[in-house]
């Protein structure tokens, strides 16, 4: 299948239709609740992923659709094929429900192991990221839409972003020993990798679990961008539809 112009720009539409729908909940005097795992879920999560999923199944009949929700719940489709969507329909659910703004919708395709096609939608803060092979990456925003790309580390050192709901501050001190960091700001979600992808941080360490629906459009655009996700203990570009659908630890840099 291409990678076009009209297909990313048909994935943007989906996403901002989710992202409609999570900010009418984020409105609202909304309901948590608990998965299996313990992790949090509202109505935001549900109420997108509803949105999602048929669309995508629309748009590319026959492509499985790799779905946080819907995995939860036992659905897991077979993705021996090689291509197959990874939809996150709210990613950093705890942004969500502190109210930070810190939260994306994530849609992303991927070939045979690759992100190949990003979209990563930050509704609260009206900004939105994507990127595909061939294609570039870019965000659009209230200062319109603008192509980005990773940046050379400048003389005073790495910009390091870090998780804001999952920090390991012990792992992550070992991991940028003896690295010179000039500055470690926090985020949530997925726009750690966009950070990177846009050239206002260096360097995005995971020390800890994540889902491969979490990174997979994050990755998509740092990859459009110049940059790559690499596994800690290989330094081999990190690969998806993995048994399991769990990533090891990572970091994102240009």
């Amino acid at each position: 299948m291409d990678i076009t112009p009209t297909l990313l720009a048909a994935v943007e539409a989906i996403c901002r239709r989710a992202g409609d729908a999570i900010l009418e909940v984020y409105g609202s005097d909304f309901e948590v609740k608990g998965k299996a795992d313990a992790s949090p879920v509202t109505a935001a999560d549900e109420r997108a992923e509803a949105l999602i999923t048929p669309a995508l199944a629309a748009l590319t009949p026959g492509i499985p659709i790799v779905a946080e929700e819907a995995v939860a719940g036992g659905a897991v489709p077979d993705v021996s094929g090689g291509r197959f969507w990874l939809v996150d329909p709210l990613d950093g659910t705890k942004e969500f429900i502190s109210r930070n703004g810190e939260f994306t919708v994530n849609i992303a395709l991927v070939e045979q192991g690759v992100p190949v096609l990003g979209v990563v939608l930050a509704p609260a803060l009206g900004r939105l990221f994507a990127g595909a092979r061939g294609l570039g990456a870019w965000v659009e925003d209230e200062q319109g839409r603008r192509a980005i790309h990773c940046r050379t580390v400048p003389e005073a050192g790495l910009a390091v972003v870090a998780s804001r709901s999952h920090g390991d501050a012990a792992a992550l001190d070992a991991f940028l020993a003896g690295r010179k960091v000039a500055q470690l700001v926090s985020a949530g979600s997925s726009l750690k990798l966009c950070l990177v992808a846009a050239g206002q941080a260096d360097l995005y360490p995971r020390l800890g679990r994540t889902m491969e629906w979490d990174i997979a459009a994050g990755d998509a655009v740092l990859r459009a961008a110049g940059g790559l996700v690499r596994c800690v203990s290989s330094h081999e570009p990190l690969r998806y539809g993995k048994p399991g659908l769990d990533n090891p630890h990572f970091y994102a840099a240009a």
